[in-house]
């Protein structure tokens, strides 16, 4: 019996495609295996450079160097015996006792020809980029070029700028048709799609019996039409899909499911897939235990109704099998696994590049975009996942998509609003509506620091609600939600008697400043949004002050009337003067905090009233608006300018233009400015 087992270990040890050998420092066989004196026939005090292949020398160098001081692994060596044929050796390496112990196993040959062709490949790209390289320069040259013929027809006579001219409209149109180009993708939705639907709806009544029979070779060409639209419809979507994944215009709807449910659902979507006499199964196992998900259930489908489609191409006969199981760190796990063609090692990687398919006889029948795997990649990144693949060639192919239980914008989001639930008193409270909630992150981020506590909330009317319960000190809109505007929630602020003086800040992606303006926004910003300016500028218009008396001087009983009833229900003791040394006179007695001047006066000019107010300590500090229907001249507008803190067109001034100046001019005088709270005429 222990004969046979040492046969049988003999045997084995022949077989074993794996050697060992240790090396000193210097890269001198200190000792070796029997399977590497068999191999390679060395022999202690041999050099390991002196077994590699010609022109391989440098990279046994690197790795003795390497290997000295760290572990080194599936370092790839060519070595040969004496008067033998070279071989390939994929080597790992340790430090051990000063020297390297090392470990290679034989690569097969058809491994190393492969490597031969990828080398190969790569030399031929590295010639193709060497004459990239080449042209660009010349391209480069000619633009220079080009550029000293445009500077000398600027110089030359009339004729010649016309033609100058001529290359600007050139210019232009290739600029607008580089805009055209670049809104194809955007518009493909509806531009390509609702023809795509039209073909194939047409195509589907033709085909259909009850509408009067067809040739079949009628029925034949009717069905090339569909296959085609259909090709391009998947082709439509996918390039869509992906420019939006690119773009970071992905929309996520997230909702809390169970997978059951979801497999469930999914085994209807996915049996079409099928043909009728396909010798191809398609199971889905149940999970072993109830698991929920919270995340975009929709973009989880379409990854996996991705998988199952692709491994349905590529899968003769067989099995695809989707399951899904609890995985580590609070994650689901989802797996396909099919029974098909399998992929190599060195294209586990290249079938995630877009527009990428590897050669085999199944690809050349199917065909296919290239996009289905690289775009089921960029989705699950975008759930904060991972989609990795287990294959080996002609053994089938198992891909894996591991995702939080719980989406990381769904945890943020969720503390987010827990937080804004209990007010903290000592900071003022800023409501902010944004659908996008890596925007609200930032808000929170930018706004904590400087003393803000954020109300998030996504719609219109989750910000109704947060304004049933809180006043926030300023506002922050988003003007394009999703599925809806702000506008109307703006206006509805703005109209309101209890929120019209809540300063609100618009920050959104379309330029829209007059709209805004109209409806009575106090700033409009363009995205991106800079963390020091947003800072300041809400300090600014939610500060808050003991701002009560405002003086009027104006001898036009109609106007201080109206500019009264402008500011009714608002906290302001105000205070008349009919001409300008009664104004200067109470002034002096009151101490308003902010004057309204006319500038046309019965007794003395506006530039007297503001000398005397000026000249006197007690009221050089007063703000000043002046406001007037008389057309200034230039020199009386510089000076004015200097001396006033605004100035307003009688004809032009309205409620939100008066509020809004006078909450400048006492935040630039710095006393501040108390919320413009309505106050309730009956109490």
């Amino acid at each position: 019996m222990m004969q046979e087992d040492d046969r049988a270990s003999g045997i084995f040890e022949s077989l074993s495609r794996e050697l060992a050998l240790a090396c000193d420092a210097q890269g001198t066989v200190v000792w070796r295996d029997e399977r590497a004196a068999r191999i390679l026939g060395v022999k202690p005090g041999q050099t390991l450079k002196s077994l590699a292949s010609h022109g391989s020398e440098n990279k046994v160098e690197k790795l003795l160097v390497q290997a000295r001081d760290e572990a080194v692994d599936g370092w790839e060596l060519i070595l040969h015996q004496h008067g033998h044929k070279p071989m390939t050796f994929a080597f790992r390496a340790r430090p051990h006792d000063g020297g390297i112990a090392m470990v290679g196993s034989l690569v097969p040959e058809d491994y190393g020809a492969a490597l031969t062709q990828v080398s190969t490949t790569l030399g031929e790209l590295s010639a193709l980029h060497r004459e990239t390289e080449r042209q660009q320069h010349e391209l480069k040259l000619r633009a220079e070029e080009l550029t000293r013929l445009n500077r000398e027809l600027e110089e030359s006579n009339r004729g010649v700028r016309s033609l100058h001219a001529a290359l600007d409209e050139k210019a232009e149109s290739l600029q607008r048709a580089s805009e055209i180009k670049s809104r194809v993708v955007a518009n493909v939705s509806h531009e390509f799609r609702t023809p795509l639907h039209s073909i194939l709806g047409l195509s589907k009544v033709l085909l259909n019996p009850l509408n009067g029979s067809l040739a079949p070779e009628q029925e034949k060409q009717v069905q090339f039409i569909r296959g085609s639209a259909e090709a391009l419809f998947e082709l439509v979507n996918d390039l869509l899909d992906l420019s939006k994944v690119e773009s970071g215009k992905t929309t996520l709807r997230h909702s809390r499911f169970v997978v059951s449910d979801f497999m469930s659902a999914l085994r209807g979507m996915t049996r079409p897939l099928l043909a009728p006499d396909s010798k191809v199964t398609l199971d889905f196992e149940e999970p072993p235990e109830p698991l929920e998900l919270e995340t975009d259930e929709a973009k989880l489908s379409q990854v996996v109704r991705n998988l199952v489609s692709n491994a349905v191409k590529f899968t003769e006969a067989g099995s695809v099998t989707v399951s899904a199981a609890p995985g580590p760190r609070d994650t689901v796990v989802f797996t396909v696994k099919d029974t098909g063609i399998g992929i190599a090692p060195e294209n586990h990687e290249r079938v995630f590049e877009e527009f990428i398919q590897v050669d085999s006889h199944l690809q050349r029948r199917v065909k296919g975009t290239g996009l289905g795997l690289p775009l089921a990649r960029k989705l699950t990144e975008v759930l904060g996942g991972m989609l990795t693949v287990r294959s080996t060639l002609g053994e089938g192919a198992t891909f894996i998509i591991t995702l939080p239980r719980v989406h990381p914008e769904v945890s943020e989001m969720t503390g987010l609003t827990q937080r804004s639930e209990s007010l903290d008193p000592s900071r003022a409270p800023v409501l902010v509506l944004e659908d996008d909630r890596q925007t609200l992150f930032l808000y929170e981020k930018y706004l904590a620091r400087s003393g803000f506590q954020v109300l998030p909330v996504r719609t219109v009317e989750d910000a109704r609600r947060v304004m049933q319960r809180v006043r926030p000190a300023a506002m922050v809109l988003d003007v394009m939600l999703e599925g809806e505007t702000s506008w109307s929630f703006l206006a509805e602020m703005k109209n309101g008697e209890q929120t019209r003086d809540i300063p609100i800040l618009v920050v959104t992606v379309t330029d829209r400043e007059q709209k805004a303006r109209a409806l009575g926004a106090d700033e409009f910003w363009l995205k991106p949004v800079d963390e020091v300016r947003l800072q300041k500028k809400l300090a600014s218009l939610a500060r808050t002050g003991p701002v009560e008396r405002l003086l009027i001087i104006d001898d036009d009983d109609v106007h201080r009337y109206l500019l009264k009833q402008l500011l009714k229900d608002t906290p302001f003791q105000l205070m008349e003067a009919s001409n300008g040394r009664e104004g200067v006179r109470l002034a002096r007695e009151n101490a308003p905090h902010l004057i309204f001047l006319d500038f046309v006066l019965p007794d003395i000019t506006a530039f007297d009233v503001l000398d005397e107010l000026k000249a006197d300590p007690r009221t050089r500090d007063i703000p000043i608006i002046l406001h007037t229907s008389h057309q200034l001249q230039e020199s009386e507008r510089a000076r004015l300018s200097r001396e006033t803190s605004a100035i307003l067109a009688k004809h032009t001034l309205s409620r939100e233009v008066a509020i809004t100046r006078i909450r400048d001019a006492l935040s630039k005088a710095g006393l501040g400015n108390r919320d413009l709270r309505e106050v309730n005429p009956r109490g």
